[in-house]
């Protein structure tokens, strides 16, 4: 996903996007191991199948990766929002007291 793009949208909704992406690929997985190994399948549909679960597997990983990537910022804003609400508490118990 672009940089631009990735501002438009919150990191929370990028998580739940590519959550789902990942989902529908692993169903996507699931029926390819099924079809490949449920059937007596010719050569060349076995090599198709092969090429397309090698696919939805590399797919994942990357999709897996940036999910990984994605839930670290998103722990490093939660993460600066604690530390701004506190500092926020600080100064008003400061000014109040």
């Amino acid at each position: 996903m672009t940089k631009k793009k990735r501002e438009n949208l919150g990191v929370a909704l990028e998580i739940d996007g590519l959550e789902e992406k990942l989902s529908q690929c692993r169903r996507d997985l699931e029926a390819v191991n099924s079809r490949l190994y449920g059937a007596e399948l010719s050569p060349e549909a076995r090599k198709s199948l092969e090429k397309e679960k090698n696919h939805l597997m590399n797919k994942a990983s990357n999709y897996e990766k940036e999910l990984k990537l994605l839930r670290q910022e998103n722990r490093k804003n939660m993460l600066l929002s604690v530390a701004i609400f506190i500092l926020l508490t600080l100064i008003y118990t400061y000014w109040t007291m």
